[in-house]
């Protein structure tokens, strides 16, 4: 026996693979500063984690309905209603164990052979991954710096062609932290709206802003029935390990992804989907002083890495990510991230494994205390003798 072909075409995830060979290098006594990881460093707040106690001592332990806990699923429309200024109600949720089965099941239900679809460039690499295992065409929108990492509109509406199934969209984004403008994501609706496609629109970083507000494009005429709106639980209340995203969708679309649910998940586990409840209806000053944070070290980070010979850093507008151009230093994208790692015990992590135009781009995760961020810059800056040279000898 042997794997079918489509196995082959399937992506990762360069993260967990940094961490891999930097634990290694832990292991052999090394000090390694860990900013490759997305995953805030926050603990889930203790209401959250009271909920998830009472819901296993009153046995919130059984199988729960595959669209997910009907109470939770009542919050979430209400929630998404309440900040996206939309009107949802609960049949359009899907509760998944984590938000990427939201991904992978959209993609699963609505492209096949010779399907396209437009995703951010530099973006989340399983964008990319799951458009060629559905043997689509992934067809990238470049993210350039010099439009503060948010996409040409103009360019946007040249990709389109009849074969256009999907459509993705980030913002906040990952791995730069830019935000898509209103005005931007406005004349998108205005171009989407008479086309026979869907929008995912992966919200996941809606909460983590520093500047600006981002948009939905669910909020605009025409696009609810258009739009499925990616969020979860596990950046905005830093619960990563609960696995628990969800989907906002039409709801004809939210009967197949109850079906792909059925075939592979049967449920998300249910005293977690409690503890969603919690999250959601309970305090949100834990959220605030943690995106407060995020922030102070975002700035610290964009600061220090502007004063390193060879580096430009670009101040985010939300997430918790640096992406530095490194390209003034002479080294390409993966030569630095492993140089970092190598010598100086920073672990971050090559743009280009976000897509072909993050090449020349590191990304740095702030989650991570904002004294361990500077020891980071402070080691960086050490090693930056290796690369740096005088103006006059460049």
């Amino acid at each position: 026996m042997r794997l079918v072909e489509r196995m082959s075409r399937l992506g990762t995830e360069s993260a967990f693979e940094v961490l891999a060979r930097a634990r290694a290098l832990e292991k052999q006594g090394r000090s390694i500063i860990h900013l490759e990881i997305g995953e805030p460093d926050f603990p889930t707040p203790a209401h959250i984690r009271d909920a998830a106690k009472k819901a296993l001592d009153e046995g919130w332990t059984k199988y729960g309905p595959t669209q997910g806990d009907p109470e939770l699923r009542e919050s979430i429309a209400a929630y998404i209603s309440r900040t996206r200024g939309i009107r949802v109600g609960a049949e359009r949720v899907c509760v998944t164990p984590g938000a990427k089965p939201i991904l992978f099941f959209l993609v699963t239900a609505l492209v096949e052979d010779g399907d396209e679809v437009i995703y951010p460039d530099p973006g989340y690499p399983i964008y990319e991954s799951m458009i060629r295992f559905q043997g689509a065409k992934p067809v990238p929108i470049p993210l350039l710096e010099k439009r503060n990492f948010s996409l040409d509109v103009d360019l946007f509406e040249s990709l389109l062609t009849p074969r256009t199934k999907m459509v993705i969209l980030n913002s906040p984004h990952n791995p730069t932290g830019g935000v898509i403008p209103r005005a931007d994501i406005a004349r998108m609706a205005a171009i989407l709206r008479d086309r026979d496609l869907i929008v995912l629109s992966d919200e996941i970083y809606s909460r983590i802003v520093f500047s600006g507000e981002p948009v939905s494009l669910a909020s605009f005429d025409g696009m609810l029935e258009k739009t499925v709106i990616l969020d979860g639980f596990s950046k905005t209340f830093s619960m990563t390990g609960w696995r628990l995203g969800y989907g906002v969708m039409p709801e004809w679309l939210a009967h197949a992804v109850v079906m792909l649910m059925v075939n592979s998940n049967s449920c998300t586990a249910s005293f977690s989907q409690r503890a969603a409840i919690a999250a959601l209806e309970g305090p949100q000053d834990c959220v605030d002083q943690m995106v407060a944070e995020f922030r102070r070290r975002s700035e610290a980070i964009t600061a220090g890495l502007n004063r390193i010979p060879g580096f430009r850093a670009h101040q985010p507008a939300g997430t918790f990510y640096s992406f530095p151009n490194v390209a003034g230093t002479g080294m390409g994208s993966k030569e630095m991230a492993d140089f970092l790692l190598n010598e100086a015990g920073v672990a971050c992590l090559d743009g280009a494994a976000f897509g072909r135009y993050g090449d020349g781009y590191v990304r740095f995760s702030c989650a991570n205390s904002l004294k361990n961020i500077e020891e980071a810059l402070s080691r960086i800056e050490k090693v930056s003798e290796r690369w740096a040279r005088p103006v006059s000898s460049r």
